[in-house]
């Protein structure tokens, strides 16, 4: 199995975080710690292996003034 190691969904990139999960509830599980640390996430099934995909939420944006 060679999955993508990028996604695009609704115009947002996410990144596979390298790993494959045997259950749906091995990968939610991993899904839940990268939100918690303030990922999207996403996930996918791909031949009967779960993968997560994530990008970091911009919380904040910097203005410097010139």
């Amino acid at each position: 199995m060679n999955p993508n190691l990028a996604l695009v969904s609704d115009g947002k990139k996410f990144m596979w975080d390298g790993r494959l999960y045997d259950t749906r509830e091995d990968a939610s599980l991993a899904g839940e710690g990268y939100r918690n640390d303030t990922f999207e996430v996403l996930m996918a099934e791909e031949g009967g292996k779960f993968l997560v995909y994530t990008r970091r939420l911009v919380r904040e944006v910097v203005v410097a003034a010139q």
